[in-house]
């Protein structure tokens, strides 16, 4: 028996089971393509989250969540970062001294000292020229690298000093 398609003839017999095989089998090969691919990116993508918290210490300015400047920050809360993770945090430094000042930025008291080799701080304002009175927004910016092992959690201080400028 012949089914009549325009320019294209079908024919139903006994013969058509091979078709049939042929297609399950590239779709159970292409199944098991998808599921193997799944597991080997699993093998070879770990997770792992890691907690921070930074306290903030401030020398010679004051540091600030808000650009008014009214709300004085002691603490940054990075969240809960991947490896490889970038965040920035903006915050706002005053000089409320009577002279000019060069900004600079450090760490210490790393809680978990491993955490140190893998995970960094900067900014964009290292030994900017700040007048006294006035105030500047930077971004901090922390990366964690993306082959960071062996730690879960993590803190450390921020310090922002402002340095005097001759």
């Amino acid at each position: 028996m012949f089914i009549k398609i325009p320019d294209i003839a079908l024919a139903w017999d006994r013969n058509m089971e091979a078709p049939r095989i042929r297609v399950s089998i590239i779709l159970a090969v292409a199944g098991l393509g998808v599921v193997l691919t799944t597991l080997v990116f699993g093998v070879l993508m770990t997770n792992q989250t890691v907690n921070n918290t930074g306290n903030v210490k401030a020398m010679g300015v004051s540091v600030y969540s808000d650009s008014g400047c009214t709300q004085q920050l002691s603490l940054l809360q990075w969240g809960t970062l991947d490896p490889g993770a970038k965040r920035n945090y903006t915050v706002y430094v005053k000089n409320t001294g009577n002279v000019g000042v060069a900004l600079n930025l450090t760490t210490s008291n790393w809680n978990q000292s491993a955490a140190r080799s893998y995970i960094t701080l900067a900014w964009n304002r290292e030994a900017y020229a700040l007048t006294h009175q006035t105030s500047v927004s930077t971004v901090l910016t922390l990366t964690v690298s993306s082959s960071i092992s062996g730690v879960q959690g993590f803190s450390f201080d921020i310090i922002i000093t402002g340095t005097e400028r001759t």
